[in-house]
């Protein structure tokens, strides 16, 4: 039971802005062969799009600091950012599970509003077949 909790917390944690990496402990955890493949892909999908929910929900509320000196993002990588979120649409969500861009765009789906529930089915859907695929290789 704690290589599930273990691996939700690694999932969660990849998905927002925190240096985790949940791929290698999913695939060592399937070759343990001890747990359900199934069990794990569900545990880790659901562990990262709820961390990915965390930056949607940051990102509503986000722009409002964007002239504080601390904020994390520059003004033009903000607006470089929703100018590519408005071209591309909510669709750019399904590369929600790619490093380094996949935290950004579900922080800027936050800022831009995106609905709630068309960010969770997307975003869920993306983390799932990242996940899907790692099981495949391994």
């Amino acid at each position: 039971m704690f290589s599930y909790f273990l691996l939700f917390i690694s999932a969660f944690g990849a998905a927002t802005l925190f240096p985790f990496q949940s791929e290698a402990l999913l695939a060592g955890l399937i070759m343990t062969g001890e747990r359900s493949p199934t069990a794990l892909l569900i545990v880790a999908t659901i562990g990262n799009a709820l961390g990915s929910c965390v930056n949607w929900w940051l990102g509503t509320r986000l722009e409002r600091y964007k002239d504080r000196k601390w904020f994390p993002v520059s003004e033009k990588n903000l607006s470089k950012a929703q100018a590519m979120y408005a071209n591309h649409g909510s669709l750019l969500l399904l590369f929600s599970w790619l490093p380094i861009i996949g935290d950004p765009i579900t922080l800027v789906s936050g800022v831009l509003k995106e609905k709630f529930w068309k960010f969770l089915i997307l975003v869920t859907v993306a983390k799932f077949v990242r996940y899907w695929l790692v099981y495949l290789m391994v």
